[in-house]
């Protein structure tokens, strides 16, 4: 029994570590900590700029050096993930309100209802999603808001096939049908059961979609479509040093490589969260 559990031990710890989980989850701390309160981890101003400091490579005094303007790019860095952020997080609330919405209705209204959903849901899926969004622009204009806005139109045929699949297979479950046996109202069924269940293996991928949001705003910006320049946000400044990369690689690499690390953290976090519901589920 001894040697049993000895032998068990290494692979439990392993479970309980989990590196890439906690080397995630500490990378977005800190970035929720830079979009908050970026003053603390800097004292330079986004902004300032010196050009007798122009195209500094990196270094003790500047991280990650600084760009054409001599703005120390660690600073933009550290303030651009307010931006990114403020706008992953929007255009996934926005796609989540749609889906819903748009799932929801479905499930609980009707054959007609359902029907019109299911084709305003197909000619949806016609388009890809950043086309969408590039539509919206090219309509609305340009700007932050307006990136958030087109990004999470863009993302929220996708929450609403899920919502209306599974609305669909809840509204139908023996659980519901025993809630109305019971007397309950329409609105407490729906508010106390369906809900719940509904909404709940949401939370995984809404920490995927952050991700998501955050990689389709900064292709946005970086396609001038987005947070404008001299806006501190990652896509900007990608498409700001791109012109320079020959001899100031860090001006891009740097917002760039937030990006990729940002993403990835999402993606670790949403995996495991969907995990551990499945676990919780089953």
């Amino acid at each position: 029994m001894t040697a049993l559990t000895t032998s068990l031990a290494p692979a439990r710890t392993r479970t309980r570590l989990r590196p890439g989980l906690f080397a995630a989850g500490l990378f977005l701390t800190l970035v929720v900590v830079a979009a908050l309160v970026p003053g603390l981890l800097t004292s330079y101003a986004p902004d300032g700029i010196k050009p007798a400091e122009f195209f500094r490579p990196p270094s003790a005094e500047h991280w990650f050096g600084t760009d054409q303007n001599g703005r120390d790019v660690y600073t933009r860095v550290v303030y651009g993930a307010g931006q990114s952020l403020l706008i992953g997080l929007g255009a996934t609330a926005i796609s989540l309100s749609l889906g819903i919405a748009l799932g929801l209705g479905a499930a609980l209204g009707g054959r007609r209802v359902d029907f019109a959903v299911g084709r305003v849901l197909e000619v949806l899926f016609a388009f890809p999603g950043l086309l969408l969004a590039l539509l919206f622009i090219a309509v609305f204009g340009t700007g932050a808001v307006t990136a958030a806005i087109a990004v999470g139109i863009g993302e929220a045929a996708g929450y609403a096939r899920l919502i209306r699949s599974q609305a669909t297979t809840v509204v139908r479950s023996g659980y519901v049908e025993a809630a109305r046996g019971l007397g309950h109202s329409p609105a407490r069924v729906v508010r106390r059961t369906v809900l719940p269940n509904v909404l709940r293996p949401l939370a995984a991928l809404a920490t995927l979609g952050i991700g998501q949001s955050v990689v389709w705003a900064s292709s946005l910006s970086f396609l001038g479509l987005g947070a404008q320049p001299p806006a501190a946000e990652w896509g900007a400044m990608l498409a700001d040093g791109r012109t320079f990369l020959q001899y100031a690689w860090w001006t891009s690499f740097f917002p760039g490589l937030f990006i990729v690390l940002t993403t990835l953290s999402t993606t670790v976090l949403g995996r495991r969260l969907q995990a551990w519901l499945d676990v919780r589920s089953s």
